[in-house]
């Protein structure tokens, strides 16, 4: 027998996914400015490099990038169940397919890590080109999530 779940927990579950994804969207924003801020300490030299060096961008980019691959993860295998709980299926269309294509290009660029870490040029460019891609796909995201809510706050 498969426990009910009532309806207000089902109703205010909707909520959780589009605020967990707006504060992974900051999130996404800071970590960018931290690897715009590591690329700038590699190219610096002397005394602009020393002050930037002491900024510690590279090992908070790091962290703010592993945080960013497990909640994005957690986010949209949330936003699915919820989804699921709710409705009994899932809606295939835009909005899922382009989270589904985030999700994947963050593991993607992050399992560049390593090889950026042995001063790959190759790694990195991938790395940022990928990074830019889930930034557009996101704010993307945000915009057709904000509709989605609309709709569910319509229908309550």
């Amino acid at each position: 027998m498969t426990p009910e779940i009532s309806p207000s927990v089902k109703y205010w579950l909707n909520f959780f996914h589009p605020l967990m994804m707006w504060v992974l969207l900051a999130i996404s924003l800071y970590a960018a400015y931290l690897g715009l801020q590591v690329q700038r300490t590699r190219n610096a030299q002397g005394e602009e490099k020393k002050e930037l060096i002491k900024g510690k961008f590279n090992v908070k980019h790091y962290q703010m990038g592993s945080i960013l691959l497990a909640l994005m993860v957690a986010g949209a295998v949330g936003g699915m169940a919820v989804t699921y709980i709710n409705n009994g299926k899932l809606f295939v269309g835009p909005h899922l397919l382009a989270g589904l294509g985030m999700t994947s290009l963050i593991a993607f660029s992050a399992a560049l890590s390593p090889f950026m870490q042995k001063g790959a040029n190759w790694a990195r460019v991938t790395h940022i080109l990928l990074n830019f891609v889930i930034l557009g796909l996101f704010t993307w995201q945000a915009i057709t999530g904000v509709q989605i809510v609309q709709r569910i706050l319509s229908n309550a």
